[in-house]
C-alpha cells in the first residue's frame, strides 16, 4: 500500500512553535493536507512526552487519537542537536530521531538527559558527538532509526557551511553504517544530493521540519511510502532498505530559507557563482555571506551536475496550494482572501495533494479559476518560478 508521511514536525515547547500545535490541530491538518502518517515530534521534551501519552493510543508500533476519532496516524519522533568539537572547531549537527514506541522514547530520554537539559527546549542541546548519540540510538533496537536532518542547511546541519562537516564519518565514526537515510531540506533536492557519490548508497527523505499545524505547513515536503502495511516495521523497514519505495516530495529548491548566499539584513542575495566571486563578502555592508546550500553543495560535489547515480530515488516537486494561490492573488499566504480559496478548493476537491496531484485541469478550472488552475499544471510541469531564498529568508513563487 502507498501511504503519505510527514515525519519531521515540532511541539509548542519549541522555539518559534505555534501554540496549536496539539494532536487534534494535527489530525485536522494532516487530513486536509492528505498525510497518512505524521511524526509527533520532541518526544525528547517530557511535557510533550505527557501530551503524546494523555492523547494518542499505540496500534502495530505507530499511534492514533484516543478514542478512535481521528483521521491520521502518528509515529514516534523527535529532533535533538549535537555540539562537539572537531579540529578546533565547534560543530551543531542536528538529527531525526525514530523510535517504535512512547516506552523507547522513555529510555532513550533518560540516556539523553545526562547529555542536556531535556525540558529547557523541544529540539534540546546535547554536549556529545554524533556517533555517541547513535549508539545510544541503536542499542535501544535495530528498528531504533536516527537521521541526519535538513543536511545542508547553513546553521546546525550534517553538510552545514556554518557548523557542520564534510564526510559523514566525521560526525558519526565508528556507526556510520548504523545511518540508513539522509533528511534533503527545503533547500535542496534529491539531484543537489546526487552530487556526492558518498551519498548514493542512503535513502533520501523529506519532510516538513513544520512549526504550525496547518495544512500550508505540514506535508509541504513529504514521503510516499511503498509499504507491505500501515504499521511501524513497514515504514522503517521501508526507509532502512527499499529505497527504491520512497518517493520524495519536494519543493523547488529555491524556496527554502538557505537556497542562494546572501545577507539578510541588506536584502542582498548571489548565485554560488556570484558568491565565489565577491569572496563570500556581502558588497553592500562588507560582512560574511551566509552561505547557502547551493553554493555549499558545490564545494563538496564530486559529481556534474546533471548525472543521475544508479538506484537514484524518484521524487516529486509541489509547491504547497497556498503558496501557489498567494502567488496568484498576490496576497500573504496567511490572508483571508487566500485562506477562502484554499478551503473552498479542499471542500470540493479534497485533499491538498489530491488537488495538486491528481485533480484533472477541467476540475481545477471550475473550482479554481483558470488563474489559480494554470498556475497547478505550471508546477505539476515544473515550471513555476521561484525567486531563490537566502539568509532566512523564503523564496518567493512568481506568478506568469
Amino acid at each position: 500500500m502507498k501511504i503519505m508521511a510527514d515525519l519531521h514536525i515540532h511541539s509548542p515547547f519549541s522555539m518559534a512553535v505555534s501554540r496549536d500545535m496539539n494532536f487534534s490541530s494535527l489530525d485536522k491538518g494532516a487530513a486536509a493536507k492528505g498525510l497518512d502518517i505524521i511524526g509527533t515530534g520532541d518526544f525528547t521534551h517530557p511535557k510533550w512526552r505527557e501530551e503524546i501519552r494523555n492523547s494518542l493510543e499505540p496500534v502495530d508500533g505507530i499511534y492514533h487519537l484516543k478514542g478512535g476519532g481521528g483521521h491520521v496516524r502518528f509515529i514516534i519522533t523527535g529532533e535533538v542537536c549535537t555540539t562537539f568539537e572537531l579540529e578546533g572547531k565547534t560543530r551543531r549537527i542536528h538529527h531525526l530521531i525514530i523510535l517504535p514506541s512512547l516506552e523507547i522514547a522513555e529510555q532513550l530520554s533518560e540516556v539523553l538527559s545526562k547529555k542536556g537539559k531535556l525540558g529547557s527546549d523541544g529540539r534540546p542541546n546535547l554536549a556529545m558527538r554524533g556517533a555517541e548519540l547513535a549508539e545510544a540510538v541503536v542499542e535501544l533496537g535495530e528498528d531504533c532509526m536516527i537521521i541526519p536532518a535538513h543536511i545542508w542547511t547553513p546553521w546546525f546541519s550534517l553538510f552545514g557551511s556554518k557548523g557542520g562537516v564534510d564526510r559523514i564519518e566525521d560526525c558519526y565514526d565508528d556507526q556510520t553504517p548504523h545511518i540508513y537515510a539522509l533528511e534533503t531540506g527545503l533547500s535542496s533536492d534529491p539531484p543537489m544530493n546526487w552530487r556526492l557519490t558518498a551519498l548514493d548508497r542512503f535513502t533520501l527523505i523529506s519532510n516538513s521540519d513544520s512549526h504550525s499545524p496547518n495544512p500550508w505547513r505540514i506535508g509541504r515536503e513529504a514521503n510516499w511510502l511503498e509499504v507491505p502495511r500501515l504499521t511501524y516495521p513497514g515504514i522503517v523497514d521501508t526507509i532502512m532498505n527499499r529505497k527504491e519505495d520512497v518517493v520524495t516530495i519536494e519543493v523547488d529548491p529555491a524556496y527554502g530559507k538557505y537556497h542562494w548566499s546572501g545577507h539578510r539584513d541588506c536584502k542582498a542575495s548571489f548565485s554560488p557563482e556570484k558568491s565565489v566571486r565577491l569572496g563570500g563578502i556581502c558588497p553592500v555592508c562588507g560582512k560574511r555571506l551566509t552561505i547557502g546550500v547551493a553554493e555549499r553543495v558545490e564545494q563538496l560535489a564530486d559529481r556534474r551536475e546533471g548525472v543521475v547515480p544508479k538506484g537514484a530515488q524518484k521524487f516529486i516537486r509541489l509547491m504547497p496550494l497556498c503558496e501557489i494561490i498567494a502567488a496568484v492573488l498576490s496576497k500573504d499566504v496567511y490572508s483571508a482572501p487566500v485562506q477562502a480559496q484554499y478551503w473552498k478548493i479542499i471542500k470540493e476537491l479534497g485533499t491538498e495533494f489530491s488537488v495538486l496531484l491528481d485533480a484533472a485541469e477541467d476540475q481545477l478550472i471550475r473550482v479554481c479559476g483558470e488563474n489559480i488552475a494554470n498556475a497547478i499544471i505550471r508546477v505539476r510541469e515544473n515550471r513555476l518560478e521561484v525567486d531563490p531564498g537566502y539568509d532566512g529568508v523564503y523564496g518567493v513563487p512568481r506568478d506568469e
